[in-house]
Order: C-alpha cells, then sequence, then structure tokens
C-alpha cells in the first residue's frame, strides 16, 4: 500500500526538521524542492506542504526564483523568545505561590525531581525533554489553558537551540539542583525571589546555548565535506 499523502508531508516535515536540529542543514543553506523530492524519494506535492510548513513554524523561508534556505540564525529573535518564556513562566510562578493547594500540584514535579537515581539526569537527550517538561508543568499547572499553549509555541520554536544545553558537561547537576530550588521556592511561597531565581535559571540557559550553538555551526561548516549532505548554494 502506497504510502497517504498527508503521511508523506509529515515525514519529510519532520525529517528536514530534524536535519535543522542536528546541524545538517545549515543556517544559510539553499536547496530545491527537487532536490529534496529526489532525496526524500516524493513527488513536491507534500515537499512544498512541508516546506511551507516548515517556513510557518519559522525555519525555512522561500525567496522567488531562488528556492529555498534554512534560516539564518537570528539570536535576537531567539533572545525575544526567552523573554516571553521568563514572563509566562514568572506568571505562573506567582500564581502557583499563591495557591494554597500548591504541595499536591507540585507532587509529581517532586517525585521526579527530588529522586537522586533519576536515569534521565545522566542522559543529555532525556535531560533535554525533562527540563521542558518541567517549565510545561509549570506553566500548566497555573490553571490558565491558553498562556500554556502559547508557552508551549514558544518552547518548540527554542527547541533548536534548547535541546543542546544538556550537551555542556555539568549543566545536568546544574539544573536538578535549579529546580529543586525552584519547587523549594514555590512551596515556601516565595514568590519574588522564586520569580528572579527563576529568571536567572532561564538567562543561563540561554547564554550556555548561544555558545554552543555557535560553536556547533562553525564545527558542522569545517566538517560539511565528510558529515553533511551536499546542497546548492551553501554559503561560506
Amino acid at each position: 500500500m502506497s504510502e497517504r499523502p498527508q503521511n508523506v508531508a509529515e515525514r519529510i516535515y519532520q525529517q528536514l526538521k530534524q536535519d535543522i536540529f542536528d546541524f545538517q542543514l545549515l543556517p544559510g543553506d539553499r536547496f530545491s524542492e527537487s532536490e529534496i523530492a529526489r532525496r526524500m524519494a516524493a513527488s513536491r506535492t507534500p515537499v512544498r506542504e512541508a516546506l511551507y510548513r516548515l517556513e510557518r513554524d519559522g525555519y525555512v523561508q522561500v525567496h522567488f526564483r531562488s528556492g529555498w534556505q534554512v534560516r539564518p540564525f537570528d539570536f535576537r529573535y531567539f533572545e525575544n523568545l526567552y523573554d516571553v518564556r521568563i514572563l509566562l513562566e514568572s506568571e505562573a510562578v506567582r500564581r502557583l505561590c499563591a495557591a494554597s493547594e500548591r504541595p499536591v500540584l507540585l507532587a509529581p514535579l517532586l517525585q521526579v525531581w527530588r529522586d537522586e537515581q533519576n536515569p534521565a539526569f545522566d542522559d543529555s537527550e532525556a535531560m533535554a525533554v525533562l527540563d521542558e517538561d518541567f517549565h510545561f508543568a509549570l506553566v500548566g499547572l497555573a490553571g490558565n489553558q491558553e498562556m500554556a499553549a502559547i508557552h508551549r509555541d514558544v518552547c518548540e520554536r527554542l527547541r533548536i537551540i534548547r535541546r543542546l544545553d544538556f550537551t555542556q558537561q555539568g549543566r545536568s547537576e546544574a539544573t536538578v539542583r535549579e529546580h529543586n530550588a525552584l519547587l523549594d521556592g514555590i512551596l515556601a511561597g516565595n514568590s519574588d525571589a522564586t520569580v528572579s531565581a527563576l529568571a536567572q535559571h532561564i538567562e543561563l540557559s540561554k547564554n550556555t546555548v548561544r555558545t554552543i550553538t555557535l560553536h556547533r555551526i562553525q564545527l558542522a561548516k569545517q566538517q560539511y565535506n565528510i558529515n553533511i549532505r551536499p546542497v546548492s548554494g551553501r554559503q561560506p
């Protein structure tokens, strides 16, 4: 049975996004729909659908008569998203600090982050997921579904660089420690101090992933002849 068109488009979307996340496609790389269609063994229709979805998500951009391009890294854009994260999560922390049922609300998070033997703490990819889930939970527990949806969208846009955070030595241990401190602050109802600690926690992550991202891009550019599939018009 042949693959359904919507499934083909989804497969291509996920693969191209992963290629961008893994720096298999570098910021500034240019390519055509025909190239992607050949590589993915698909027709141009699902390729175009996947690419327009990636464009809406902010990963690629289309140029009239000159094909597609992986969106160049704009750290101001990512810093703006981090600012939105801080605003949303700070408000969530304030609401949680004011909630009388906060020990019950935080119980699942406490179970995860108080467990010193949690195997995820020693796995960088698992930690990236666990960290994201922690911040999703903080905003979700605040009780505003629209705020939680906006927060998830912001985090999805940041995932391309946030996932690199735990490749840095010592970041997992620091994150476990900082998350537990945030939980302690919320349990104690210390709103102002916990919001300040949250902002510092997110700022540290932002600065860490910026440094790692720049390094990874430079490394990928140096090694692409061996490790990266060529695309047309690669920028020097």
